[in-house]
């Protein structure tokens, strides 16, 4: 479902058997795009070595409340609460499960535990006579009843020989877990997004085009992010060098033309319409069939514009949210207000090639949203960063 990407995990490994799968559970974690960071206890570190968990996480193992005591640096649990979206205990033992009960807080673990405030998840992993004991079970009841929320545990085969549950559940199983339940919290869930990206090539003859330094790099962050906020996405892509975003539908074409059916076509079955491509404005009135020869060093192009993909999805807005992106270069606050009024946008994307690091080809933006009612100007950001501020936006404003 492709849920996880972006999202921060903190992942508790406890001593238990099971903290092998915690290796496995790591790297599928890592392969549904999510940023994990693995504390353990002290036992934990008996059954998996950090070296393991760290090199499959990309990040240094936490364990020790104090990191290094001649420095007097400490991992900070409070910070690290807040760094998650979430916060995963697998496996998590009985011993666990019961200081977390009590408030216990002699390891880093439990001392992130009381201060984290995301969710908190607990996969079980036991044997089967401690699992089914009155008194683990009524600390799982405990931890259920303050919100916490429990991964069950599975039926098979048990450490100790014994088939019965106990089992953590598979990595894979902890996945979807983790997917579904964002899915059915997603505030996206059930809209469906259309979203252009990149260039246009526009054909002088079979070699030769007009286009921009367009990367796509802009609108394929927010195709990225429109998923991860569970809607269905439609990414209609210019030529771009870019890996497809994950469960993103792609639609490539190449020219303005190609582009404005493509978008056209697909723009009243959706609900939000965010146009970050940048199209040609012009295009050759005519393309040669044959490659145009160098001796011919006196060629004239007569240019002919295209058709506003913009304008015409303004004219036929209804109840959709629509929003385009402004390029200046100058007078960028005073143009991006009137495209806003004149093609009948719900927002404005400003971005100007004056600011450094903005614009084509970089890894950053420094937008302003541009509404009816206000303007919020942003700082220099990642363009990952700046797709969320979109839909932050967006889904505060007009959802």
């Amino acid at each position: 479902m492709g849920m996880l990407q972006n999202k921060r995990i903190l992942l508790g490994v406890t001593g238990s058997i099971a903290a092998y799968k915690s290796a496995y559970l790591v790297r599928d974690l890592i392969k549904a795009g999510a940023e994990v960071q693995v504390i353990t206890t002290p036992s934990a570190n008996t059954f998996v070595t950090p070296l393991t968990l760290g090199t499959l996480s990309r990040r240094p193992v936490l364990s020790d409340l104090v990191k290094d005591a001649d420095l007097g640096v400490w991992n900070n649990h409070v910070d690290i609460g807040l760094w998650a979206d979430i916060f995963l205990i697998a496996p998590a033992s009985a011993n666990t499960l019961a200081k977390m009960v009590d408030g216990e807080v002699d390891n880093l673990l439990l001392t992130t535990y009381l201060s984290a405030r995301c969710p908190v998840f607990f996969a079980p992993a036991m044997d089967l006579e401690m699992h089914t004991h009155p008194a683990n079970q009524s600390n799982v009841e405990t931890l259920e009843k303050r919100g916490n929320i429990q991964i069950p545990s599975e039926s098979g085969e048990l450490a100790s020989g014994l088939e019965g549950t106990g089992r953590m559940a598979e990595p894979l199983h902890i996945v979807a877990f983790l997917e579904t339940y964002f899915a059915e919290r997603a505030p996206l869930k059930n809209k469906k997004v259309l979203i252009t990206a990149g260039p246009t090539y526009e054909p002088i003859d079979p070699v030769r085009f007009i286009g921009n330094r367009s990367t796509g790099k802009m609108g394929y962050a927010i195709a990225q992010t429109a998923a991860s906020l569970g809607a269905q996405v439609t990414l209609i892509s210019g030529p771009v060098s870019l890996k497809p975003p994950r469960n993103v539908e792609v639609i490539h074409v190449e020219t303005a033309e190609e582009m404005y059916h493509e978008t056209v076509a697909r723009f009243d079955s959706c609900d939000i319409g965010i146009l970050s491509a940048a199209v040609a404005d012009f295009r050759p009135s005519a393309s040669a069939s044959e490659k145009i020869k160098k001796a011919d060093a006196k060629m004239r192009i007569e240019l002919e514009g295209t058709r506003d993909i913009l304008m015409e999805l303004g004219r036929r807005k209804g109840n959709q949210v629509l929003v385009g992106f402004a390029l200046e270069t100058e007078n960028a606050l005073q143009n991006a207000k009137g495209k806003l009024q004149a093609k009948n946008c719900d927002m404005i994307v400003l971005n100007s090639l004056r600011d450094k690091g903005a614009g084509f080809g970089h890894d950053t933006n420094k937008v302003t949203f541009v509404m009816h009612n206000k303007n919020i100007e942003l700082e220099l950001k990642d363009k990952s960063a700046v797709a969320k501020d979109i839909f932050e936006c967006l889904i505060g404003e007009f959802l």
